[in-house]
């Protein structure tokens, strides 16, 4: 069995000063010329099913880190986890020795960011790694117990799935605390990115440079099911195609029905270039307008519902999914931890269920945040103004629905979903759609200046190449 390193909810997301505005400005919400996080999906590559340790020969040092040893049964093991992903995933290995020196850089890089964590005095407590464990078990469709049982058949302690999943997520904090600040994103960057799509588009026209954003609902079939099993499905599939076009919210129904990774976001798959979907989305939907739901179309894995929501040649979506939400937030520190943030949250919880008390006066009264006066409302806001954990968050959630305690930098969040709509863009909110895909790629280059630096202060100590 192999467990999917999959995106976990409680990762670290993009920096805000909270001196901005006097403070007044909501936590969670990304501002204006705020670095975007890198990716939440963090470098937890686990081996394939039926995996079994592999005899070493006697082990030995390959490298020093600021006097901590990564030996060659490291790299060895890192190496053998990442051929298992990249096979699955249809990579070509490169060459073994190429491949073993650019596994030992990167423990290299790790190694020296999760020292210079600690030497921060960062940390991640045993309540955020507990709610990463949750994540990725839910994400799989196992419980905790059952996900550890099929990591140990595989090579896996708890304690290493444990102690692994806690440095990703320091490795996050720290890309955060310094990179995020030396991103910034001016309106001349944004008119340049502009211009740079239209000529593209120009010039490219003969080959029509689309961009779609689809959303789906997928009816699995398992595979080698019977031809009846697979008429029930279809049959299912096309009951909920009714129903959406007897008015149903598409993305509602994906929440509740699709068996696709993406069903918590409402299926929203996300505006890209249309090569990097599936040729048969793509022929699916080609002469589909925005707006208008597709299928079911059959393919192995079973019938698939599309969505058009939005197709570009510019690269700037005109239509967009937005989410009204309020949130409390509680800040941790000497007298707070995570663990009683979650619990003081999930009392507030109790109490708004129970009809003891209502969301917004407890906003009011507890909430840590700007938005505390206006009940916990942030607005109306489309993808990519939410840090990652919190949209995240958003995305799983019905209208009227209230989140579980959800962590992010900036303390303890428990969130409640007003309301979900589809919207034409205005010019302005495009403009600041923009704006995130160029924070976007100013954060990579930014990222990897930084690792530069601090490979280059850090003592490297190469000794035997790996075997």
């Amino acid at each position: 069995m192999k467990i999917r390193a999959l995106t976990l909810g409680i990762l670290s997301a993009a920096a805000m000063s909270a001196a901005m505005t006097g403070g007044a400005l909501a936590q969670g919400l990304r501002p204006s010329g705020a670095a975007q996080a890198p990716r939440l999906t963090p470098n937890v590559t686990l081996p394939p099913a039926n995996a079994r340790p592999t005899t070493r020969a006697a082990d030995f040092i390959v490298a020093v880190v600021n006097s901590e040893p990564i030996t060659n049964n490291d790299v060895r093991n890192r190496m053998e986890r990442l051929a298992a992903q990249m096979q699955a995933q249809g990579v070509t290995l490169p060459p073994v020795n190429v491949f073993a020196r650019d596994v030992l850089e990167r423990l290299i890089m790790e190694k020296i960011q999760i020292q210079n964590a600690k030497e921060l005095g960062m940390k991640v407590d045993e309540y955020a790694v507990n709610q990463a464990v949750k994540s990725v078990a839910a994400q799989n469709k196992i419980d905790e117990d059952d996900m550890y049982r099929r990591l140990a058949h595989d090579g896996i302690t708890k304690e290493q799935f444990r102690e692994e999943l806690r440095s990703q997520m320091l490795m996050q904090r720290l890309r955060d605390r310094e990179v995020d600040a030396r991103v910034k994103v001016s309106e001349a960057d944004i008119d340049q990115y502009l211009r740079e799509q239209r000529s593209a588009a120009g010039n490219a026209a003969s080959t029509s440079p689309m961009e779609i954003n689809l959303a789906h609902i997928l009816v699995a079939v398992p595979e080698g099911a019977s031809e009846d099993a697979i008429a029930t499905q279809r049959a299912k599939a096309q009951k909920l195609v009714d129903e959406i076009q007897g008015g149903k919210d598409f993305f509602a129904v994906a929440r509740s029905s699709s068996d696709a990774a993406d069903a918590a976001q409402g299926g929203l798959m996300g505006l890209r270039p249309a090569e990097r979907y599936p040729d048969l989305f793509v022929k699916s939907t080609q002469k589909a307008a925005a707006g208008s739901v597709v299928g079911p179309v059959q393919s192995p894995a079973g019938f698939h519902i599309l969505k058009v929501v939005d197709r570009t040649l510019t690269g700037v979506p005109s239509v967009a999914v937005q989410s009204h939400v309020r949130h409390i937030l509680l800040r941790m520190g000497p007298q707070l931890t995570e663990e009683q943030a979650a619990e003081r949250l999930q009392d507030y919880r109790r109490r708004i269920d129970s009809g003891q008390a209502s969301f917004e006066s407890l906003a009011r009264e507890y909430s840590q945040d700007g938005s505390a006066q206006k009940g916990g409302d942030l607005g109306w806001a489309g993808p990519g103004r939410f840090v990652p954990e919190f949209e995240q968050a958003v995305g799983a959630l019905q209208a009227g629905q209230i989140s579980e305690p959800v962590l992010s930098r900036f303390g303890m969040h428990l969130i409640q979903l007003l309301e979900r709509r589809e919207v034409k863009l205005s010019q302005r909110e495009q403009r600041e759609m923009v704006r995130d895909v160029v924070r976007e790629k100013k954060l990579d280059e930014a990222y990897a200046n930084w690792m530069q630096e601090a490979r280059a202060r850090a003592y490297v100590e190469l000794r035997e190449p790996p075997q």
